[in-house]
């Protein structure tokens, strides 16, 4: 793996001319102000996403209140570009101050390459009293060897989105198992409604699909790890297969389609279903407020017969700190700020995702009201699990089994063929 994550970083090297000298200010010292960097996957000035307009406000209230001390700039992308540019930057030695990222694999890089801090002092000794704030267990998918890597912003869950107007117009209701999603989507194409809006332009959103298919027909990725199973065990392939028949009922544009497109052509009325993190709340009410009332929300289906119906996707967004940055303190100010009763409030109550801080009262009348539906759903989860290529050995593996789901739905690969290109690549690179 570190070798891999290494490498990887190393060849983004050629990739930071892209990124603009405007883009990358150096940290600096002016007037005894320390200057420090945050990057994110969204245009905070160009933005109608409700968290990311949250996250502005959270450094336009640190630079207000750290002001002729600290001071933050932003460095922003976009979500498919993100990776690459923050491995330029750490390449070219300049790694963000901070910087989001992706548990599982996405973190393992910067854990590995040693360019993530360790942040077990300053949570553990330095910072006790904020450590305690956190939810219990918060911490688990971003510790390793018993050392705290990250700090989590919030959670979300994925579920089904939907539009009950449509529903209610071809008269069908929520399904609760896949051949009744099946049959919904029938009824609804019948309607002259388009069923699912779904990004296959980019990968991890149809993947989504493909891991709760794969988990509902009861694929284990542990056992898989330890190669006590395999790719091409006919629980995979049937999962896949599940996958090819429901895309039939994706939108004409989905191969090229991004998430953004895809989740618009949601929230624009252009399809009745999505199938997306609570992440996208704060996206759908930001740019279609008045979308509000008639989007519903359901836990995606069972496969009757098979595995456990109540297992969650569930995924934290977190920071990572630099451990090569030369101002500490003015980074942990940044990270604090994330995390304090404000910023979970806003993330709530606006934004639509979960607070990872204990004890913030959060009035659920006036946040979203997905949100209540995401509650009411994660009440009854019987247990969690990741996306799976933030859940597989290595980057690597999962951009393979993403991109082997997006062979399956293109038609360029069977679901078998799909499956064997997976097996292969764990063959070649991942089992001893």
């Amino acid at each position: 793996m570190f070798k891999k994550g290494l490498a990887g970083l190393l060849s983004a090297a050629m990739a930071v001319g892209m990124l603009g000298t405007a883009m990358v200010p150096m940290n600096i010292m002016a007037d005894d102000v320390e200057e420090i960097t945050w990057m994110f996957w969204d245009d905070l000035e160009a933005t109608e996403d409700l968290i990311s307009k949250g996250y502005k406000q959270i450094l336009d209230r640190y630079n207000e209140e750290y002001a002729g001390k600290y001071h933050v700039t932003a460095i922003t992308t976009n979500l498919e570009e993100y990776d690459g540019k923050v491995n330029a930057l750490v390449a070219a030695g300049q790694t963000p101050d901070v910087f989001i990222c992706n548990p599982g694999p996405n973190l393992d890089v910067y854990v590995n390459a040693g360019v993530a801090a360790d942040l077990t002092d300053i949570l553990q000794n330095q910072e006790k009293e904020w450590y305690d704030t956190f939810t219990d267990g918060i911490f688990e998918s971003l510790t390793y060897d018993g050392k705290i890597m990250a700090v989590p912003t919030n959670f979300a869950a994925a579920c089904v989105y939907y539009n009950t107007e449509m529903f209610d117009a071809a008269g069908v209701e929520v399904p609760k198992t896949f051949d009744e999603l099946l049959e919904v989507c029938q009824t609804l194409k019948d309607a002259g409604y388009t069923p699912i809006s779904c990004s296959a332009g980019t990968a991890w959103c149809l993947s989504m699909i493909a891991g709760y298919l794969c988990d509902r027909q009861g694929v284990d990725l542990d056992a898989i790890a330890a190669h006590e199973a395999n790719w091409t065990d006919d629980v995979v392939v049937q999962a896949a297969t599940k996958l090819k028949e429901l895309s039939q009922y994706f939108q004409e544009t989905a191969a090229g389609d991004s998430n953004d497109q895809a989740t618009a052509g949601f929230y624009n009325g252009e399809a009745a279903m999505l199938v997306q993190g609570s992440w996208a709340i704060g996206q759908i009410n930001g740019n279609n407020p008045d979308f509000e009332s008639k989007c519903g929300v359901f836990q995606f289906p069972a496969i009757e017969g098979a595995n456990d119906p109540n297992r969650m996707i569930v995924k934290t967004d977190n920071l990572v700190m630099s451990s090569t940055t030369e101002h500490q303190e003015a980074a942990v100010a940044l990270m604090k700020m994330f995390t304090d009763e404000t910023a979970q409030k806003y993330t709530a109550e606006i934004g639509g995702k979960f607070p990872i801080i204990k004890n913030v009262e959060i009035d659920y009348e006036v946040a979203p009201a997905q949100l209540k539906y995401v509650v009411d759903i994660m009440s009854t989860a019987t247990g969690n699990f990741g996306f799976y290529n933030e859940s597989l050995a290595s980057v690597e593996a999962g951009d393979t089994f993403d991109n082997a789901m997006v062979d399956v739905f293109l038609g360029n690969q069977t679901p078998e063929e799909a499956c064997q290109t997976i097996q292969t690549y764990y063959e070649d690179n991942v089992w001893e």
